[in-house]
Formats: structure tokens, C-alpha cells, sequence
């Protein structure tokens, strides 16, 4: 994996976590997270 991927996927990663950061409470609980679990998810661990 080149720089460029690496940059891009990082930019992604970020985008996804202050999206699903946005979300309230409720709505995370109903996709099956908790706001402690949103980096893990992202992540993939």
C-alpha cells in the first residue's frame, strides 16, 4: 500500500468516526454501538 492509500484511508477513518460521533445515543443503540465503540468499529477490531 503506497502513501497516497495510506493518507486516503486515514481521511475516511476520520470522516466515518465524526459522522457516527454526530449520531445520538439512541440512533447508535439502534446500529448496535455504543458511543465507547465507534473507533473500535471504525477500526475493524
Amino acid at each position: 500500500m503506497n502513501i497516497r492509500q495510506k493518507i486516503k484511508d486515514f481521511a475516511e477513518r476520520r470522516k466515518a468516526i465524526r459522522e457516527l460521533s454526530m449520531l445520538d445515543d439512541h440512533t447508535l443503540a439502534d446500529i448496535g454501538l455504543s458511543r465507547s465503540q465507534i473507533r473500535s468499529a471504525v477500526h475493524g477490531r
